[in-house]
């Protein structure tokens, strides 16, 4: 009778067991495979799904029939890869579209719309949310997202694809980015563009670490990287006399002011750091890197040359609006230096983008602009980064680069400046990740593990970009694509952050195509919604009059800095000329054969 009951209560524990494994295999989301194709939206029912393909240009059961007039706008629309060719070749062709005003700004507009309509606004995805909430749209705690998170209940950390369990992060970073030989970029990018790449996006990528979806930054270029966060640490940076900012004078230079001069504005030194090392910045961790530091004092001098110029038109103008206008001018002139200099460096195209809102006054362009997750992370271009700086022929480790802002003085910003734009930048590739950002890029895939982020290929799909059907043509490396397959097993399930560091590179750009593709598009339409590009801001009354308006239509990377340098303005650009590369590339050639 015992071994009976015995027997019942196995089989019972056996039926219960099988009740559960049924059910956990009836609980798998059917929208885990991503089956809706062509923007269309998926939703699921239990154990079955529909595909919403509303204003998709498709039907079908997952939206993957084109309506005619999609099947038509495809048969003549080239590919992004045809595109980046076609922009990147035919000189001139280019040139002439350059100089004539009437072709360049009708094509000007249309790359304005073909790069920001990929960015989905109003925003409709948080990162705990797979579908549509509220609070995507009006908690600007959280970070936008492009693409929602992978539905939880799913076989895979992609969905379907790839295997059951990721390999840990410190393993593909160690395995894929972990640098060996610094490898130098191939376009020679400066160093003056790596800190600017740093200082600008700073001011709006703001990510509290502990909780990665959420940001406590503006969601666009508030400039607060130069003036502070909040209207208490700008007042503490402030002079409150004719407009300007607090500075010092040291070497007959302007500098910021001394941390211990500036009452209670936190900033991030090590301990121990002596008193003249520190600085009062707009940035808590500006005072890390001498570049940034070059940076913040830059516009520091800026900001303060444009108040001069303000209090000699308005004579009888307040502290208050002096300081204001200074500061709209200031972000204009930014807007305009990131389009025209520092996003043409990127793109490297022939046609040469320009500044200009009014393109846009009669478009009902959406003005509205959210921080997204995924550009956060894209921009984590830690590769730029060398192991060490040669300022005016010292040579400074990055052990002995970091957290030392007083370098910048004590080099004074002209041979400062002129080294940043003589040193080259680390190539965009795989294994240059240097041993003081490879933590970084540890956290950033374990940030995307955590908030479910999808797949590489699925959001160069998103982006208007094939998915690869391999790693080895992902990679163009057999023997990476194969330590790939080993570690990921399919092309479908690679982290997004990897899979940009991996990709095969362009000859014509530090980046791949999916981080040009994926870039452009979040960069222009922060730059074009801020405020200062709108109709009711884009007029002379907003910046003290003709004057100021011209400043901002004129600035560049090189009067930045010339107009606040005294004497012979150095050299000053993100493209380091070619007789400096090659020599630098021969010095560090030999330098790694002596290593042998």
């Amino acid at each position: 009778m015992a071994s009976l009951k015995l027997l019942l209560l196995f089989g019972g524990f056996l039926s219960s067991l099988q009740a559960v494994l049924v059910s956990s295999e009836a609980s798998v989301n059917p929208c885990c495979s991503f089956p809706c194709e062509n923007g269309g939206v998926c939703v699921d029912d239990g154990d079955k799904y529909t595909c919403d393909c509303t204003r998709t240009g498709h039907y079908g059961v997952n939206c993957q029939k084109p309506s005619w007039s999609t099947w038509f706008k495809s048969l003549i629309a080239p590919s992004e890869q045809t595109k980046h060719f076609l922009l990147t070749h035919f000189n001139w062709f280019w040139w002439i579209v350059n100089n004539v005003a009437f072709i360049r700004n009708p094509l000007m507009r249309a790359v304005y719309f073909s790069r920001t309509d990929f960015i989905p606004v109003p925003h409709v995805y948080t990162s705990h949310h797979e579908y549509p909430t509220m609070e995507a749209h009006y908690n600007r705690s959280y970070f936008a997202r492009t693409l929602p998170p992978v539905p939880k209940n799913c076989p895979t950390p992609f969905g379907v694809a790839g295997k059951k369990e990721l390999p840990p992060a410190e393993e593909v970073a160690n395995k894929f980015l972990k640098r060996g030989k610094f490898k130098t970029d191939h376009t020679n990018t400066s160093w003056l563009f790596m800190f600017f790449a740093q200082h600008f996006t700073h001011q709006f990528f703001k990510t509290i670490y502990h909780k990665p979806a959420f940001t406590w930054g503006n969601h666009g270029v508030d400039v607060s990287h130069i003036y502070g966060q909040d209207i208490e640490r700008q007042n503490k940076l402030r002079s409150f006399k004719d407009g300007k900012l607090k500075s010092q004078m040291v070497n007959g230079e302007e500098w910021p002011p001394y941390l211990k001069d500036v009452d209670n504005v936190t900033m991030q030194y090590l301990p121990n750091t002596p008193e003249d090392q520190k600085f009062a910045l707009g940035h808590p961790f500006y005072g890390m890197l001498p570049g940034l530091f070059m940076y913040a004092a830059i516009w520091l001098r800026e900001h303060n040359r444009v108040c001069t110029i303000l209090r000699k038109e308005h004579p009888h103008w307040e502290d208050e609006r002096l300081y204001q206008a200074g500061k709209l001018i200031i972000t204009g002139e930014l807007i305009k230096i990131v389009i025209e200099d520092y996003v043409n460096h990127l793109a490297n195209y022939n046609v040469k983008l320009k500044y200009n809102p009014e393109l846009l006054f009669d478009s009902g362009f959406d003005y509205d602009n959210r921080i997204h997750v995924e550009f956060n992370h894209m921009y984590h271009w830690h590769p730029f980064s060398p192991d060490e700086f040669d300022v005016s022929g010292t040579t400074y480790t990055i052990d002995e680069f970091m957290y030392h802002p007083e370098i910048v003085v004590k080099h004074g910003m002209s041979s400062f400046v002129d080294s940043m734009s003589k040193g080259l930048c680390g190539k965009m590739s795989h294994h240059n990740h240097g041993k003081h950002t490879l933590d970084v890029g540890v956290e950033v895939i374990k940030h995307q593990r955590e908030l479910r982020m999808q797949s590489f290929n699925n959001y160069r799909k998103h982006f208007g970009l094939k998915p690869y059907t391999s790693f080895q043509e992902m990679t163009d490396d057999p023997k990476m694509a194969a330590e790939l397959q080993e570690i990921y097993g399919d092309v479908n399930a690679i982290d997004l952050y990897v899979g940009f560091f991996i990709e095969k590179g362009l000859t014509t750009s530090p980046f791949g195509i999916t981080m040009i593709a994926f870039g452009a598009p979040f960069s222009l339409r922060g730059l074009l919604s801020n405020p200062v590009s709108s109709a009711t801001y884009w007029k002379p009354s907003t910046f003290g009059g003709d004057v100021g308006f011209d400043i901002v239509k004129t600035a560049t990377l090189e009067k930045l800095f010339c107009q606040n340098i005294s004497g012979k303005c150095p050299l000053v650009t993100f493209t380091v000329p070619d007789s400096i590369a090659r020599e630098t590339r021969k010095v560090l050639a030999a330098s790694a054969k002596d290593e042998l």
